[in-house]
């Protein structure tokens, strides 16, 4: 207000001498008018939002139109009988702003009045400084010329005594009055706030951010949804203690190579005497930070029941992301998260980690259309784009191909024929849309995309190499038409449902492999993506859109069963580098229910929206806890069909003899399922072993295990010398019913070997 009062006495003598040059006639009154109101809008920020009078007078809307402030030095002017003319030539002059009393004077013909029509100025609606305004509202009465000298802030009426000579009054005319009584109505001032403040709110501000709030609730719902696998984590699995024994042994084995001799992280002391044996399998690669943590058995299972949690969270958050960066809503969003990664055929995957940990899928694709200012709802949106953010989801999908090319690796080629649409779609509207692609986000999708090429072609020479030296371990048709489940395999649910698992025992007994055939995605899901092709967020086409990808998905999950596969899987299986290593199709049904998670995401959101039309009928204007209640049914309905009942066996305690035997060594009774947890109990020492579980079976495991089944004889012992092995251990407890069984009761004489009792086993040295 201070400085609005001294702009209008600097502006009222220049005003005067304009006056005593030359005195303009009317219809020049009338142009000045008309320049001073053009000039107007520059300065419609500093007028206070409740300066306007009420009571739609003529001057006070004009004044209202023009949005200018109100100046002392134009009203004292217009008071002591200078024309209309020359009090708007002098401030258009001076570059300030006006009083709003001025224009109602300019609207009066530009006739002088006298100090007292000024006072009555406020009857008539004209806008006046933000203090004066305040108080002139409230009066409806005429006052004097003192009277109003001491009303106005600025001095503005001639007959307060100052005015005249071009200077505003910066109070009232007493000594005790305050230099601004209106001041204790204006806002306080914004506090200096310290480090330890400012840090707090930032902090406060992070804790309530939607996406710290999602990365929490998916961690709680997680625990929740898995357990009882937090119960005891260093003592039991989930589903069984085979293969998850055999990616904790992953994880642990790529942790400590990495610490002691990186070089030989695909050359792994199981297997012996194989090279490239961390390749006989995925090996949850970028699992390894994880790996750096902890030494032995017990914190191997700890460590894996820790990623098996973490990796649900991470599915649940990944597609939450992803649909709500295609434009769902947060309930919707929360659909298609909770469908991802609790859907029931995932419970029949409960023991397969490098299955369960598929959320850098989602997140990496909302990564990447946030980073593209792309989403389903809104379309391509410039503005929006973030090279940060793309760059950051090629990463994200790279770390997301280490965990195993089982899902990876159609991953990789969903990306590779998204960025071919994209180019082909940048070459087409480069002419037609200003700037599709700016520099910094080609740069970011340039490098990221060589870092995922990178990334893959690494990963891919151990496996080729094992390819090459292992020819048994190429899949064939005959092994994928083994593991192709029916139609009928999409409405079934495992054993591990507890909604509908012993419902549907008697369609599990007709599978030939109802692990890998059981592919329920949810009856709740079905339903809301029916709906969601008829009522959703999503334009039509890209529903269509959607189911397409569905109906292919489940083609190509189907294996050899559609159409004997010669349209669908056959061909990927042929042509597609490294298609022919997967043998389970099933699993494609993880797009499946990714698409179908989306689909139901837009109607749910479209259902919400619907809600808050609905509330917004009601008085008060506020959903009613029925209403709420309803919002939240299809997520309730979503979690309520993803309960398990998964086992958690207790892993077999590590015998004594692991933990002081060296090798090279041979634990027996030897097989897959027997080495894995095998494996499991060489964490400790890490010692080169011949045991070992994978998808497939090397040839010299195969022949020590044949040539063993005679051991200790003259045979087995000079074999096992020969290919460099030290050590024998047998398990007593494990030899019923194998083909080792009776060994204990062979004599050693004469062999050149000794036999001692160390715990429960039975250590032979070479």
């Amino acid at each position: 207000m201070t400085g609005e009062q001294s702009g209008a006495t600097g502006a009222a003598p220049q005003a005067e001498a304009a006056a005593t040059d030359a005195e303009p006639a009317p219809g020049r009154a009338s142009a000045a008018r008309v320049g001073a109101t053009s000039t107007a809008p520059a300065a419609t920020h500093d007028e206070p939002s409740g300066t306007t009078a009420a009571g739609g007078d003529e001057t006070a809307e004009e004044s209202r139109t023009a949005g200018t402030d109100g100046r002392a030095g134009a009203d004292a002017k217009n008071g002591t009988g200078g024309p209309d003319g020359d009090a708007r030539t002098a401030s258009r002059t001076a570059g300030t702003d006006r009083d709003a009393a001025t224009d109602a004077q300019d609207k009066t013909a530009g006739a002088d009045r006298d100090p007292g029509t000024d006072a009555q100025d406020k009857t008539a609606g004209a806008d006046r400084d933000p203090g004066t305004d305040a108080q002139h509202k409230t009066a409806d009465t005429d006052r004097d010329a003192g009277t109003d000298a001491k009303d106005k802030t600025g001095g503005t009426d001639p007959d307060a005594g100052t005015d005249a000579d071009g200077k505003g009054k910066a109070g009232g005319t007493d000594g005790d009055e305050p230099a601004d009584r209106w001041t204790a109505f204006g806002p306080a001032p914004e506090p200096v706030l310290g480090r330890a403040r400012r840090a707090g709110r930032a902090v406060g501000r992070f804790l309530v951010h939607e996406w710290t709030l999602a990365a929490v609730a998916t961690l709680v719902v997680a625990a929740a949804m898995t357990w009882p696998t937090l119960r005891y984590p260093r003592y039991t699995l989930p589903q069984d203690y085979w293969d998850p024994s055999l990616q904790a042994w992953q994880m642990a084995w790529s942790g400590h190579i990495l610490r002691t001799d990186p070089a030989m992280l695909w050359h792994s002391n199981t297997f012996f005497p194989e090279n490239w044996s961390f390749a006989f399998s995925d090996t949850l690669l970028g699992y390894a930070p994880a790996g750096l943590i902890g030494v032995g058995p017990e914190q191997a299972v700890l460590r894996y029941n820790i990623m098996f949690v973490l990796a649900h969270a991470l599915a649940a958050f990944g597609a939450y992301a992803l649909a709500r960066q295609l434009g769902a809503g947060r309930i919707g969003g929360a659909v298609a998260g909770a469908s991802f990664a609790y859907a029931p055929w995932l419970l029949a995957q409960a023991g397969h980690l490098h299955i369960i940990s598929n959320g850098g899928i989602p997140l990496a694709l909302a990564m990447l259309a946030r980073g593209h200012g792309w989403s389903l709802r809104h379309g391509y949106r410039p503005r929006r784009r973030h090279a940060g953010w793309a760059l950051a989801g090629w990463l994200v999908a790279a770390w997301q191909l280490t965990l195993g090319f089982g899902i990876g690796l159609p991953f990789a080629y969903l990306l590779a024929g998204v960025g071919l649409v994209a180019v082909v779609l940048w070459f087409v509207r480069r002419r037609r849309v200003k700037r599709p692609f700016g520099r910094r986000l080609f740069l970011a999708d340039l490098v990221g995309a060589l870092v995922f090429a990178a990334v893959g072609g690494l990963l891919a020479i151990p496996f080729f190499k094992v390819a090459e030296l292992h020819p048994n371990a190429a899949r064939s048709l005959a092994e994928i038409q083994l593991y192709s489940p029916p139609a009928s395999g999409f409405f079934t649910a495992p054993a591990e449902s507890r909604v509908w698992g012993g419902l549907h025992e008697g369609a599990r007994a007709v599978l030939p492999w109802h692990p890998e055939m059981t592919l329920l995605p949810g009856f709740a899901l079905y339903a809301l993506a029916a709906g969601g092709l008829f009522f959703s967020v999503w334009r039509v086409r890209h529903r269509l859109f959607l189911l397409a990808g569905v109906l292919v998905t489940m083609a190509l999950a189907m294996g050899t069963r559609f159409l004997d596969g010669r349209f669908t899987y056959v061909p990927l299986f042929d042509y597609l580098p490294g298609w022919n290593g997967l043998r389970t199709p099933g699993r494609m049904m993880l797009w499946t229910t990714l698409l179908l998670g989306l689909l139901a995401a837009g109607a749910v959101t479209a259902f919400c929206m619907r809600v808050r039309e609905l509330a917004a009928e009601r008085v008060p204007p506020w959903p009613g806890p029925w209403l709420r209640l309803a919002t939240l049914v299809p997520l309730l309905l979503v979690l309520a069909e993803g309960l398990n009942v998964t086992p958690h066996p207790v892993v077999p305690r590590q015998p004594a003899a692991m933990r002081t035997v060296d090798g090279p060594m041979l634990v027996l009774p030897s097989s897959q399922n027997l080495d894995q947890p095998v494996m499991l109990w060489s964490t400790d020492r890490f010692q080169p072993m011949v045991n070992g579980g994978s998808g497939f079976t090397p040839n010299s495991q195969a022949q020590v295990r044949e040539a063993t089944v005679s051991f200790p004889d003259y045979a087995s012992i000079d074999y096992l010398r020969r290919i460099g092995v030290r050590n024998v251990v047998v398990l007593r407890d494990q030899l019923g019913g194998t083909p080792w069984e009776g060994m204990l009761d062979r004599p050693v004489e004469g062999l050149g070997v000794t036999r001692e009792q160390v715990g429960e086993a039975v250590v032979y040295r070479l």
